[in-house]
């Protein structure tokens, strides 16, 4: 198959040269090779300005990130053949690493299949395609991840805020068998159903688990408060590791419901008690009843989505984390979390230890997280290492 040509500027190379895949907008050689001239999501040989093949990648000509390498092999292209092997190699991965068939079985450039994440419930998956070049494959995902894993079904949430870049459209489907309504996830000895169809995303986060095991060391007996809570994985972890009792705190009264259910799946509906309402409300509630827990776990929505948030993000991490330390007693532990990429992880540290300090608290780092090994991180790729998560003991020295 003969691939049309995308040209680079002069020296724009040097960044793939260097292990990158993204080509940008500004990067290319419009007047050699056009971008209005591709259809979106065509496959293209990627060429330096000297006429070098840098390897075969698909376009889409509406985005900032109008190029994606898919391999430094210019004869090799993005078909069901290729999605097959690295999907293999992407579940040998997870298959090395966990015993239970739940997990992120894709995530995205860093397993080498840019525009596509799956996360698996067993012998159900859920996909998201995010990008043009990755859409017009869709029967050919679908078919791969049939071929790799023999799912009994594959529903695609292609509703993600991330397809509107790529002037995609919104919908959800199912591409293999009936979608159930939830699907049940098992993690760090808990047990949960997890909404598929009503959920966030593709109904789970999968990208804590490993935080999450290093929380359940702090519980035993202790008063928990899981802010943000969710559907409850991180309140559930704690249960299970014996937290003496654990109130979850969410603005959605469907999610706190289903955190009812999975405390009764854990045998643990009598420790668990939530809080329907906004976050720092609930917060400002809970000082003016002077109630106080040994450990509480802060684990937000992405303050910070756009560099330009950046300030006003920052100061909401602020507030958060000062109102969490507000409430905890004597010797109490702080889980605090951050999923925002621009959150850069020194600023982080940074701003927990001087709402510590503006307690009049000193804040021992006990350890500190990222995701997990079914996130890997791309090391070019700064964008694929996003999670924070620090675990320490607030002090009065």
């Amino acid at each position: 198959m003969e691939l049309a040509p995308l040209i680079l500027k002069k020296n724009e190379e040097r960044r793939l040269r260097q292990g990158h895949v993204w080509v940008f907008s500004n990067e290319v050689d419009v007047a050699r090779t056009p971008l209005t001239a591709f259809a979106p999501g065509q496959p293209v040989k990627l060429q330096a300005h000297d006429g070098k093949v840098l390897g075969s990648a698909y376009v889409n000509p509406h985005s900032l990130i109008c190029a994606r390498l898919v391999s430094r092999d210019p004869e090799q292209v993005l078909d069901r053949s290729l999605l097959v092997h690295r999907l293999n190699i992407a579940l040998s991965l997870r298959r090395r690493m966990f015993a239970q068939p739940y997990y992120r079985l894709v995530y995205g450039e860093s397993d080498g299949l840019p525009g596509l994440v799956v996360d698996r419930f067993d012998d159900v998956l859920v996909a998201q395609i995010n990008t043009a070049g990755m859409e017009a494959l869709k029967t050919e995902v679908v078919a791969a991840l049939e071929k790799a894993v023999k799912p009994r079904v594959i529903l695609l949430r292609n509703d993600s805020p991330a397809r509107a870049l790529e002037g995609l459209d919104s919908y959800v489907e199912s591409a293999l068998g009936e979608a159930p309504e939830s699907v049940r996830v098992e993690e760090n000895g808990a047990r949960f159903e997890a909404p598929l169809l009503s959920g966030q995303k593709t109904g789970w986060y999968y990208d804590h688990r490993d935080n999450r095991a290093r929380m359940q060391r702090y519980v035993r007996a202790a008063r928990v408060l899981d802010v943000f809570s969710y559907i409850g994985a991180w309140g559930m972890a704690a249960a299970v590791a014996g937290a003496g009792q654990v109130t979850c705190i969410d603005a959605s009264a469907r999610a706190l419901d289903q955190v009812q259910r999975n405390a009764a799946l854990n045998d643990a509906a009598d420790r668990v008690e939530t809080i329907e309402g906004d976050a720092f409300e609930a917060l400002k509630a809970l000082r003016a009843e002077r109630a106080q827990f040994d450990v509480v776990i802060v684990d937000p929505p992405a303050f910070i989505k756009r560099k330009k948030d950046a300030k006003e993000g920052i100061q909401a991490y602020r507030r958060l984390n000062q109102a969490a330390l507000q409430l905890l007693g004597k010797d109490g532990i702080l889980v605090s979390a951050s999923c925002s990429y621009h959150l850069q992880r020194d600023v982080f540290l940074d701003l927990l230890h001087q709402s510590a300090r503006h307690l009049d608290r000193q804040l021992q780092i006990l350890e500190q997280g990222h995701q997990g090994p079914d996130h890997p991180v791309h090391p070019a790729i700064a964008e694929t290492d996003y999670i924070k998560c620090f675990i320490g003991r607030a002090v009065i020295m």
